[in-house]
């Protein structure tokens, strides 16, 4: 058996901009001003945190004008708790307001940034320069949620394309300054099941969600089953060519997973609340929580680690690993999630964490951070205090960190999402409709 997955931890820190105003997330859960939080997860046995050095925090003008006191005093005390970083510069957000995503200038303005940050940090050896581009496209160019608040498959792709060639282009600027620095390329990674009749768009769904992977690993042209559909939305051949040709595959794979992450698509809107009905142009249809209506279940994290390390055969971590609900139901999500890690692992994946992500909570997910209400979940601290107190996932955090069984009553018990109480609709067979990919190679083989 091979060793354990290590353990690593996370503070929820998105900065996003909803039209002229930004929520942040350190100000929130008061990061931002406490320093001493750090040693707090290092007592939990964290040793990889990921970590912000925000663009639009650090360099809202420009690198040249940045004030790096608070990253020179937060990544100084890391090295001192001996805590890994994974830095993280663009999360979530648009970056400053003299860009955005829709900038043709953006992924340049990235670079200069990147750059910047790897000459102030050379040590730096990890980095995530954008998180969950996919995901930030779809919500800020495709469902208008976020800035820009545009609704239309050109900015999507576009505000995609932006965010991988700058992800490049900021990797390349601080490998000039650390050659050996390693890209850790996040992405929410869901699944879409659908009824028969809707088997078009889950299949289109169920390719889209690799785009932000493929498309750093060079893989989207040709006959790839989403190259038509870029081109059509606007991007250019020379642009799938340009990432082909600067191809820059992850060096670990970061797979962001969420309850809510697995949809279900059913015609019959009717069986659905009016907040989940939704259309595509050809059919009207509702989009739930696949959790709450699938009579087998969801596939949950095992399967899709299994499909992304057949896939891409690249190292893997898990780097989001939260759920807003009681302290109970966490501790049952955290050890489903490390035992699919561990099955992986000693199956041969090189699977190389799990991370508890929100240490500190996180605000507002609800409303996918729309309007600022306050709404609170905790993680491993509760900080409505003021002061950062540890709840009992904590106590489980620290057995994992130090290769110890956790021992607790709320373990004998499958989570809500494995008992038939999920259920709030006719329950569905699971079809998970995707592109025949059959005879095609191994995509890490086109990186």
């Amino acid at each position: 058996m091979q060793l354990r997955p290590e353990l690593w931890g996370g503070v929820e820190c998105t900065v996003n901009r909803i039209h002229d105003g930004y929520c942040d997330q350190l100000e929130l859960n008061g990061h931002a001003s406490r320093i001493t939080d750090l040693e707090l997860f290092a007592d939990l046995g964290i040793r990889t945190l990921r970590y912000p050095l925000l663009w639009e925090r650090t360099a809202p003008e420009d690198p040249g004008s940045a004030d790096w006191s608070w990253g020179d005093e937060r990544l100084e005390r890391l090295r001192q708790l001996d805590i890994r970083p994974i830095v993280g510069l663009l999360h979530h957000g648009s970056g400053p307001r003299h860009t955005g995503l829709l900038d043709p200038e953006f992924p340049e303005k990235l670079a200069d940034y990147a750059r910047a940050c790897a000459e102030r940090y050379p040590w730096v050896a990890m980095y995530t320069p954008v998180n969950e581009p996919l995901t930030t496209a779809r919500f800020s160019g495709l469902y208008g949620h976020w800035y820009p608040h545009h609704r239309d498959d050109a900015s999507f792709a576009r505000a995609l394309m932006a965010q991988c060639r700058g992800t490049i282009l900021a990797m390349r600027a601080i490998r000039a300054v650390n050659p050996e620095a390693q890209l850790v390329q996040t992405e929410d990674l869901g699944k879409t099941y659908s009824t028969p009749a809707l088997a078009y768009q889950s299949r289109f769904e169920n390719e889209r969600r690799w785009l932000t992977f493929d498309l750093l690993c060079g893989a989207v042209y040709g006959d790839h089953p989403m190259a038509e559909y870029l081109l059509g939305a606007g991007i250019g051949e020379w642009e799938l060519e340009w990432l082909a040709d600067n191809a820059l595959p992850p060096d670990i794979i970061g797979i962001n997973h969420y309850l809510t992450s697995e949809r279900f698509l059913d015609e019959r809107i009717g069986l659905y609340p009016s907040s989940a009905h939704g259309g595509n142009g050809r059919h009207r249809y509702a989009d739930v929580e696949a959790v709450r209506v699938l009579a087998e279940g969801i596939a949950g994290l095992y399967e899709l680690i299994g499909e992304a390390w057949e896939r891409y055969g690249i190292p893997i971590a898990v780097t989001e690993t939260h759920l807003g609900c009681t302290c109970d139901e966490q501790m049952r999500w955290l050890k489903e999630v490390y035992d699919a890690a561990c099955l992986h692992r000693d199956s041969g994946a090189d699977i190389r964490a799990v991370t508890v992500w929100s240490l500190l909570g996180a605000f507002d997910w609800d409303s996918l951070l729309t309007r600022c209400s306050m709404n609170y979940e905790p993680g491993a601290f509760d900080i409505r205090s003021g002061i950062p107190r540890p709840t009992p996932l904590a106590a489980m955090i620290r057995d994992i960190a130090h290769g110890r069984e956790h021992d607790h009553p709320a373990l004998g018990t499958p989570g809500w999402w494995r008992r038939d109480e999920r259920l709030l609709y006719p329950p569905k067979e699971r079809h998970a409709y995707t592109f025949a990919m059959s005879g095609q190679p191994a995509l890490v083989g086109a990186c």
